[in-house]
């Protein structure tokens, strides 16, 4: 029975959940995105600004913000920041000149008033090409295991193949 009210609960609830796809320029985040809205790979350029695409998924309506990871663009991450309930982290797994930078920028979101109750997700991309780091190598520079406040989870991905970027591949 409770399976059931579930199920019928789902199909009228509409409730759009608001998710916030960050990371440093050239990470992945555009074509994560469009893995997650078409299930394939589109020709992107850099990203000025924010695009935003609404994802349902399994009758779960995720309004889905990506924004620009230049130098010039992180200042403003946090306009985006109000009601976000999840944050997609995306790392180019080959950048590790820039992973101190990408370890300051997540946690100057995760002390945000904003961010104190969203549920981050780490995607460690472009684990496709040799010499990537790890995603647990990448946690271990990150110190996730540090992050007590926020619940996350770390996953190793190909955005250009769309592995382990979702349930489907994995």
């Amino acid at each position: 029975m409770g399976l059931l009210f579930t199920r019928l609960w789902n199909l009228f609830t509409n409730e759009e959940h608001k998710v916030i796809i960050v990371g440093l320029d050239n990470a992945g985040k555009t074509t994560i995105l469009y893995q997650f809205l078409m299930n394939e790979v589109v020709h992107t350029s850099p990203t000025i600004g924010s695009n935003v695409e609404e994802v349902v998924w399994k009758n779960i309506h995720f309004l889905m913000w990506d924004i620009g990871g230049q130098e010039t663009l992180r200042s403003s991450w946090n306009t985006y920041y109000t009601n976000a309930q999840f944050v997609i982290l995306v790392i180019d797994s080959t950048d590790r000149e820039r992973l101190s930078i990408t370890k300051e920028e997540l946690y100057k979101m995760l002390n945000h008033d904003d961010l104190r109750k969203a549920a981050v997700l780490v995607f460690a991309n472009k684990q496709d090409i040799k010499g990537s780091m790890s995603a647990a190598e990448i946690s271990q520079h990150l110190n996730l295991t540090s992050v007590k406040d926020h619940a996350w989870h770390i996953q190793a991905c190909c955005a250009l193949t769309g592995e382990g970027c979702d349930n489907q591949t994995n």
